[in-house]
């Protein structure tokens, strides 16, 4: 199954991040000084510089790394695997972690493997 959404547009990307820490576009704005129009802009956009990105993710309380390599899969696959049924009538579901610290705390993991992995071949190389 195909998506609309390409993988790599980092514009939808802080937007679904922003959604899922339940912040308006307008919040999002007021925190990056910029106008609500500018946040719409960003959002639309395929790529964007790494200075502002910095400052996006500073404001959503995330990392840039997480932010680029967000995968909303990953977010559903979570979600799917975290909730509880703790009623008797099957009506209660509770979510047990806050999804999108987890997904962070995984890619900020991942992000660090692959720089752990990269100093030890650049150390490998000068050996």
């Amino acid at each position: 199954m195909e998506t609309a959404t390409k993988n790599n547009h980092i514009g939808r990307k802080i937007g679904r991040i922003r959604e899922l820490r339940g912040m308006k576009q307008e919040a999002l704005a007021m925190e990056l000084g910029i106008s609500q129009q500018a946040i719409s802009n960003i959002e639309q956009s395929e790529t964007i510089e790494d200075t502002k990105l910095k400052e996006i993710a500073k404001a959503l309380g995330v990392t840039p790394e997480a932010i680029e390599n967000f995968s909303e899969e990953a977010v559903f696959n979570i979600i799917n695997n975290t909730f509880k049924d703790n009623s008797s009538n099957n009506n209660n579901y509770l979510c047990t972690i806050n999804p999108l610290e987890k997904i962070i705390e995984l890619y900020e993991r991942l992000v660090q493997a692959e720089k752990d992995k990269v100093a030890y071949l650049e150390q490998q190389l000068k050996k």
